[in-house]
């Protein structure tokens, strides 16, 4: 079967064949469906991210269920399901809480998940360790609900633990409406009645962000203008919670400079800025957060937004042979809302 592979740190990615895998007990093989192309996928390629290829790329994944390993039950062959990402031990006690983002023993665990260490879902076929790490889709499309288990699920888990804040008088900042941002703001609008600024340094990704309801938008290039901007739209409480899809210095620094008091500055992204702290700078009260993609109950809920119709991954969609150039279109940022690929 063809898989697109990771082979070591600085190398593209490679399209080649590999042997259709078989399910052991407790295992079950997946029919992908579609797999999300994701920026941490580029930290993978580039820097290595602590875990040694080869392996088949692909932590965003859905499918159908193609073979039950030997054990499994509760699941049926055609089942349309999601993979949940994260892989933790499975005994710990975030992990028994469905939080195996978080899992306690993840330093001793030589992969992070499926595309992360362990064979991914840019293939064919994928191998899921445990029946425990699906979610099942209904009548979602696998190939359009792929992206929900990373580029819906991670905004979902960064905006669900905000919401005590998020109240009808706050004011929420999305910056970098790619494929996290321009899922955040559609969940901001299905959960909470904050106002909510986008902001982003390419005016189609702007665009974007106003053809999913947003008001208030500001192009954070120049980045004194934006903060007068972004603090003139907050008012004198100024930004209740700020979400940093890019985590850039520019973008980390304008969080830090419009957040309020008693505020909540979340760092998602994973370019590779510092925040620093110094006496009322963030401001008294700002909680910082840095979190990690979400837990396994959090993507049901997921899942059950997207069954409603409240929020839909925008996708561009692309055959496995093109895996290269979609790596060099996301580099490039000519990726408008979320590449997929599809066996």
């Amino acid at each position: 079967m063809k898989a697109v592979r990771f082979i070591a740190s600085g190398r593209p990615p490679e399209v080649v064949d590999i042997p259709k895998p078989v399910p052991g007990p407790g295992q079950v093989l997946v029919r992908m469906g579609g797999a999300g192309v994701c920026h941490s996928d580029l930290h993978v390629l580039d820097h290595g991210f602590s875990v040694p290829g080869p392996f088949t790329l692909g932590h965003e994944n859905a499918g159908w269920i193609e073979q039950l390993g030997e054990g499994v039950s509760g699941w049926k062959e055609g089942d349309p399901v999601a993979v949940y990402g994260p892989w933790g031990c499975g005994q710990c006690k975030t992990c028994q809480s469905s939080a195996e983002n978080y899992c306690e023993r993840h330093a001793s665990i030589p992969s992070y998940g499926g595309g992360l260490g362990s064979d991914g879902g840019m293939a064919e076929f994928m191998i899921v360790p445990s029946a425990r790490l699906l979610v099942p889709l209904g009548g979602l499309d696998p190939l359009a609900a792929a992206p929900l288990s990373d580029a819906a699920l991670t905004p979902y888990h960064a905006i669900k633990t905000a919401l005590p804040l998020l109240t009808p008088d706050a004011t929420v900042l999305v910056l970098g409406v790619g494929g996290l941002g321009h899922m955040a703001v559609q969940i901001l609008r299905a959960l909470t009645s904050a106002k909510v600024i986008a902001g982003d340094i390419d005016e189609t990704k702007l665009a974007h962000a106003r053809q999913l309801g947003v008001a208030h938008t500001v192009n954070t290039r120049n980045a004194d203008l934006a903060a007068e901007e972004i603090s003139d739209l907050a008012g004198p409480r100024g930004i209740t919670v700020a979400l940093d899809f890019v985590g850039a210095q520019p973008t980390v620094d304008l969080c830090a400079r419009t957040v309020g008091r008693a505020s909540r500055l979340t760092i998602v992204g994973l370019a590779g800025g510092v925040l620093s702290y110094s006496a009322n700078n963030p401001p008294y009260g700002t909680q910082v957060s840095v979190p990690y993609w979400g837990s396994r109950t959090e993507l049901m809920e997921v899942i059950a937004l997207a069954q409603s119709g409240a929020i839909k991954a925008d996708i561009e969609t692309f055959p496995l042979d093109r895996a290269v150039d979609v790596y060099q279109r996301l580099r490039e940022g000519k990726i408008h809302g979320r590449a997929v690929l599809r066996p």
